[in-house]
C-alpha cells in the first residue's frame, strides 16, 4: 500500500473514531435525558393520582352538601 494511501485511510480511521466519540457522548446524553424524563413522569403521575384523589373528595363533599340543602328546603 501506498504511503498516500495509508495516510489517507489512517485521515479516515482518525475522522471515525472522532465521530464515534461524538456519538457515545449523545447517547450518553440522551440516555441522562431519558433516565430524567422517567423520573419526571413518575413525579407527575404521583401528582395527577393525587389530585384525581383530592378532586374526588371535594366532589363527595359537594355533592353531600347539595343533598343536605335539597333536604332543608324539601323541609322548609
Amino acid at each position: 500500500m501506498s504511503e498516500s494511501r495509508q495516510n489517507t485511510v489512517g485521515h479516515e480511521l482518525e475522522l471515525l473514531e472522532h465521530r464515534l466519540g461524538e456519538l457515545v457522548t449523545v447517547v450518553a446524553q440522551l440516555r441522562e435525558e431519558n433516565r430524567a424524563l422517567r423520573q419526571r413522569l413518575d413525579g407527575l403521575t404521583t401528582e395527577r393520582a393525587t389530585l384525581l384523589q383530592k378532586n374526588e373528595q371535594v366532589r363527595t363533599r359537594v355533592e353531600a352538601m347539595i343533598g343536605r340543602l335539597k333536604a332543608m328546603e324539601h323541609g322548609t
